[in-house]
């Protein structure tokens, strides 16, 4: 399942930057791109964010089993009392190095990466009232970065979500921890060399770490100055690629989520025989993910989900129009218009009791979106 990409895109980064597991890019050059900004949230709120270190001592790492603890890196989007001060950074200039080399991408500079604007005050005073914030997990791609998801994780935050990031460390090409260390992706040779399994080892891994950073933030003794706002009876976990893989099986293991997306990840861990009953939403991309398509285990999966759920695709679309790349790869955001649209609506409908039309069958503002079942 190795995707080699050849063909040139003019003042764009030349990949797939939000590859699958199972694929890869080789690209020679591409011409240096213009500065690039996220569209703006949507939403009547302001955001603010941070940024978090988390260890977990209860595990090794799973891929570098020498490292005796679990590292992560966590960013929280969230609403805000004001938006005055300075956009967060997008990532590191060193995380955007590191992808690019990872992606083979040259002639583009780090900095055109690492620079895209944000909308989202680093520090931010949170706002809103105690227990009453729904919160939604957000893990990106394999090799990518939990920035991949910043324009989602913005509206979502911008529409009164409690928003939460996870790096799984080890499993993007370049993450950038305390003390100016840069973990690079000792998963990838793992995937190389057997693509299954790699992808079941993935994906409980991330359930673990999505159940850790959940204790570490709603525990007796949270992580994070605005943990008090978040309804702990309301959360929910949408994933791109192995992170939405990852979300049917988090569902499985921790009852706290109580809703889940997985935006065009191929099912590594099956959904066991017994079901899945809480609120399921499938979205992918083109034909790969209709059904009949070449990712037979959405198929599989759709039929062990008893509970409320959708199966979306969105025609014309690939696999990075989940992400924020596809403002690079396609030089328009209508892909993230409408990924964030069906995703708000989604946990509306479940986090929040709202009822949502949109979900209910095809939308005039929406033509590109396929309902299937």
């Amino acid at each position: 399942m190795k995707v080699k990409i050849t063909h040139a895109v003019t003042a764009g980064l030349l990949t797939l930057l939000a590859a699958a597991p199972a694929q890869a890019a080789v690209v020679t050059r591409a011409e240096p791109v213009r500065s690039v900004a996220l569209p703006a949230p949507t939403g009547s709120q302001a955001v603010g964010t941070v940024s978090l270190h988390l260890v977990d001592r209860s595990r090794p790492d799973p891929w570098m089993p020498t490292e005796k603890a679990r590292e992560l890196m966590v960013s929280l989007w969230y609403p805000a009392e004001k938006a005055a001060g300075r956009p967060a950074p997008y990532m590191t200039d060193e995380e955007a190095t590191a992808m690019l080399k990872g992606q083979k991408v040259t002639g583009v500079p780090s900095k055109t990466v690492s620079g895209i604007r944000t909308h989202a005050v680093t520090g931010a005073q949170p706002a809103g009232r105690d227990g009453t914030l729904p919160l939604v997990v957000l893990s990106p791609g394999f090799t990518m970065p939990r920035s991949s998801l910043t324009g989602l994780a913005e509206e979502l935050a911008s529409r009164g979500y409690v928003v939460v990031g996870i790096d799984h460390v080890h499993e993007s090409y370049g993450t950038t921890l305390p003390g100016g260390r840069l973990a690079s992706c000792a998963a990838c040779p793992e995937q190389e060399a057997d693509a299954w399994a790699f992808g079941d080892k993935a994906v409980k891994g991330r359930q673990a770490d999505v159940s850790f950073v959940l204790d570490r933030l709603l525990g007796r003794h949270p992580v994070w100055k605005g943990a008090r706002l978040v309804d702990r009876s309301r959360i929910g976990m949408a994933g791109h690629s192995l992170g939405g893989s990852s979300a049917s099986w988090t569902m499985v293991k921790d009852s706290r989520v109580r809703a889940g997306v997985d935006m065009d990840g191929t099912f590594f861990v099956p959904v066991p025989d017994k079901g899945l009953r809480r609120p399921f939403m499938l979205m992918g991309a083109g034909q790969v993910h209709e059904p009949g398509g070449k990712d037979f285990t959405w198929g599989r999966d759709w039929a062990r989900m008893t509970g409320w759920k959708r199966w979306l695709t969105i025609q014309g679309g690939d696999h990075a129009s989940f992400t924020d790349y596809t403002l690079l790869t396609k030089h328009s955001a209508r892909d993230l218009q409408v990924s964030r649209a069906y995703v708000v609506a989604f946990m509306d409908r479940h986090l929040r009791g709202r009822d949502q039309r949109l979900l209910d069958g095809t939308s005039d503002a929406f033509p590109e979106v396929k309902f299937w079942q």
